[in-house]
């Protein structure tokens, strides 16, 4: 049995590198796939058989993830998707010139839930009016996400912008770079790696780019560590996302936290300190609404897999155990990092 890394995942087979060095394609166990039903995903440490006379190698046992980033499977209504394990940082990259802010905090918070360290990529900055909207954006995002993550604005023709992402994945670390498709994830990788590693297609009439990337793959970053190119990630649900919420909106729950009562759901109780500083104008009404939605949505879906777990007669000790295989049981809860 050989320990290995998944470094690329397409078509449902990993691509693994062994600690001895060679690259093998597999395919996973049986038991995996019929038992537990688990999948490795791009990061993960595995235990691989390669038994002689096959044409791929077998993927036995997936180790225990430190870090996993979850979103609600599309495709289900109350099951996980676990898209990338064990890495140190999330890259959130949004187009400066069009940069959609209820989606970005949708993707601070997904980042925030893994407990990596989070940053904000601007990209495609040749694409603004001039110096003055790249400021207006760059705070504007800076206010969005809070004064402890790091914003940065990365151009084609300023090398020094990528110098400072290169500089977030020192040797031996690993970065997930996520973002919907046509941001310039791609374009980020190839000029961290100073070649065309990932494919890119030319920018459309109205600014925006096309989806490329197919595959999750690790690549390596020339002098630093790896980073994860994700496919573009349409949908965004939220799954287990309440330390996430909750590091991402921590204006919104430092107020919440001098509401008359305990369990305010900041709509008509009196003394809500949240509506308050909303009518006060120190609080955007757009930010309180997205901070409600995303805990009502949360709300839901933990009512659905609840509901899901009682009518399978699962129990709370299984729980546990779907939660430490997938990653999301950590000492002391969702830990905030940021930088």
């Amino acid at each position: 049995m050989r320990k290995a890394r998944v470094v690329k995942l397409d078509r449902g087979y990993p691509l693994v590198r062994c600690e001895d060095g060679p690259l093998v394609r597999c395919e996973h166990a049986t038991a995996l796939v019929k038992g537990d039903e688990l999948r490795a995903v791009v990061g993960d440490f595995v235990e691989v058989d390669v038994p002689r006379g096959h044409d791929k190698g077998i993927i036995e046992r997936i180790l225990p993830r430190t870090r996993a980033f979850v979103r609600k499977d599309p495709a289900e209504r109350a099951l996980p998707q676990v898209l990338a394990a064990n890495f140190d940082r999330v890259f959130v990259a949004q187009p400066l010139a069009d940069v959609n802010v209820r989606r970005l905090e949708r993707e601070l918070v997904l980042a925030y839930e893994t407990g990596a360290q989070v940053t904000v990529v601007l990209t495609k900055a040749d694409l603004a009016e001039d110096e003055r909207h790249v400021a207006e954006v760059r705070d504007r995002v800076r206010a969005l996400a809070g004064p402890d993550v790091r914003t940065l604005v990365v151009s084609a023709d300023d090398p020094s912008g990528v110098e400072e992402v290169r500089a977030l994945i020192p040797e031996g670390s690993v970065a997930v770079l996520l973002g919907k498709s046509g941001v310039g994830k791609s374009s980020l990788v190839n000029m961290l790696v100073g070649a065309d590693v990932q494919e890119t297609t030319p920018v459309r009439e109205d600014g925006k780019g096309r989806h490329t990337t197919v595959s999750r793959e690790m690549v390596p970053v020339p002098g630093g560590g790896f980073v994860v190119d994700m496919p573009g990630v349409r949908g965004l649900g939220m799954w287990e996302a309440d330390a996430g919420i909750g590091a991402a909106f921590s204006d919104v729950e430092k107020l919440a936290a001098n509401c008359r009562f305990r369990d305010c759901r900041h709509a008509d109780e009196p003394g809500c300190a949240v509506r308050a500083a909303v009518e006060a104008g120190e609080l955007a009404p757009e930010r309180f609404a997205s901070y409600r939605v995303l805990k009502q949505e949360t709300a839901d879906l933990r009512e659905r897999r609840e509901e899901a777990r009682r009518m399978r007669g699962e129990k709370a000790s299984d729980r546990k155990k779907s939660a430490a295989r997938s990653g999301r049981t950590r000492k002391g809860g969702s830990k905030r990092r940021r930088g």
